[in-house]
């Protein structure tokens, strides 16, 4: 059995924590590790190899949080679970048995959840398209529902309820949330698309044909916008009549929410969860997040607390839904929806320490044997002084070593570029000085990781 990785999505419902170039799956919440790599860890006891669809920016992330080697199918932009899991299924033999997973859910009971999956295994070996209905625990909303009779067998599936419905639901009990996970042949999955969904399978087929297949599948721009946005419950699970459902009892939470996730971590004897930056004075009932600075909390109870560094977020618990306006506030003047301070590349990090108008200051990571885009800049000047290791530079054609304590300038428009050849990383102080000093003020000339 392959296990199918899905990695797209941003949890915008988990800002300022989870950002579109550092989303919640890959935040390490849990015993320092991430949602993605408990999921990996969870699905290796049970699945021979892993498939991993993600985007181009997120790669890189997902690439350095595996201990071995995948297999990387690349989207360039999101269309929905549909055409993803499909063109991860193009790239399989049709008999192969796959099993579909979210790379942000958490599931605590791992020996039930082996269960379940063997039993999975079983219907989809009939050629059967299986989903897993997670065992309701209180009237959730947030949740479609899917609706089963005779244990396995799927009577309908339900959009989210209002929450009337939804204890109607609970009550019932034949009434289950839906995972979205799945488990089928891959070939049993591509026919049920093309006989429901025509249009997405053509144009994932010709996505698949036409894409970039060497050490890593890659999807074509233009190909992957012509394939129809739309979910696997809407292009097949709610038409298929081979749809089964596995009951799954398995501790089960999308992390989909504060929450959510107040829910899921450590607490201590007053129910606020631990944290070593929180300074408590009669306090209760709190998620507090943050790594870089004190956090003090005086006669408060029930409160959502996320600091960040550069962004604060406090809320009633119960409110957290409503994280996602805050986002849409935020995208329509600033970059904080988008980015940290600290910012994650195939080549290494940089953390900007100081931003201003009229200049910018970062400090930069690179790793060993890694170098930066061949660049160009319209806007900015630039100055860098190493710290430690010893930089690579090129500028206009001519490459020169700069050594701790020495630094370099590279005037707007001039090309460059910054290498680590050495065997330790490379850090360095980048000021950065001009009219705009924002990140997309980047021409890429040349680019080892094949980023535009």
């Amino acid at each position: 059995m392959i296990n199918i990785i899905l990695c797209g999505g941003n949890g915008t419902r988990l800002w300022p924590i989870s950002r579109t170039l550092m989303p919640k799956q890959f935040v390490k919440l849990f015993d320092d590790k991430s949602l993605f790599q408990l999921t990996v860890d969870r699905n290796s006891k049970v699945c021979d190899k892993k498939f991993i669809v993600s985007n181009a920016e997120q790669y890189f992330l997902a690439q350095d949080q595996l201990e071995e080697n995948s297999t990387f199918l690349l989207e360039p932009i999101g269309r929905n679970t549909a055409p993803a899991i499909a063109l991860a299924c193009l790239a399989l033999n049709k008999d192969e048995i796959v099993l579909v997973t979210p790379s942000d859910h958490l599931i605590k009971d791992e020996k039930e959840y082996e269960k379940v999956l063997n039993k999975a295994k079983e219907l989809a070996k009939e050629n059967n398209l299986v989903t897993f209905g997670i065992t309701p625990t209180f009237a959730e909303t947030g949740f479609g529902y899917i609706e089963s009779v005779n244990q396995f067998d799927v009577k309908a599936f339900h959009e989210k309820p209002n929450f009337e419905t939804a204890k109607k639901y609970l009550k019932a009990g034949n009434y289950y949330w839906n995972s979205g996970m799945f488990c089928f042949r891959a070939g049993v999955f591509l026919d049920e698309l093309k006989k429901y969904s025509p249009k997405i399978y053509n144009a994932s087929l010709n996505a698949f044909n036409n894409a970039n297949k060497d050490e890593i599948i890659r999807i074509k721009y233009d190909d992957m916008l012509s394939i129809p946005e739309d979910s696997i419950d809407y292009a097949v699970m709610e038409k298929s009549n081979i749809v089964k459902v596995v009951p799954s009892n398995i501790s089960w939470s999308d992390v989909g929410s504060f929450d959510a996730l107040y829910e899921e971590m450590p607490k201590d004897k007053d129910g606020n969860t631990i944290n070593q930056n929180h300074i408590c004075i009669d306090s209760k009932n709190n998620l507090v997040y943050g790594n870089e600075r004190k956090i003090a909390t005086v006669d408060v109870e029930n409160l959502i607390i996320i600091d960040t560094g550069d962004a604060l977020l406090v809320s009633k618990k119960g409110s957290s839904q409503k994280v996602k306006k805050i986002v849409e506030e935020v995208r329509k003047n600033s970059e904080l929806h988008n980015i940290h301070l600290t910012g994650y590349r195939p080549w290494g990090t940089y953390t900007v320490l100081e931003d201003s108008d009229g200049y910018k200051i970062k400090r930069i990571v690179v790793k060993p044997g890694q170098r930066l885009s061949l660049q160009k800049h319209l806007h900015r000047n630039e100055h860098w002084i190493v710290v430690s290791g010893t930089a690579t530079v090129s500028i206009e054609g001519r490459t020169f070593l700069v050594r701790p304590n020495e630094s370099t300038y590279i005037k707007a428009g001039e090309v460059h570029r910054l290498e680590n050849n050495g065997k330790l990383p490379l850090v360095l102080i980048e000021a950065q000085v001009g009219e705009y000093t924002g990140e997309d003020d980047i021409i890429r000339l040349d680019d080892d990781y094949e980023r535009k």
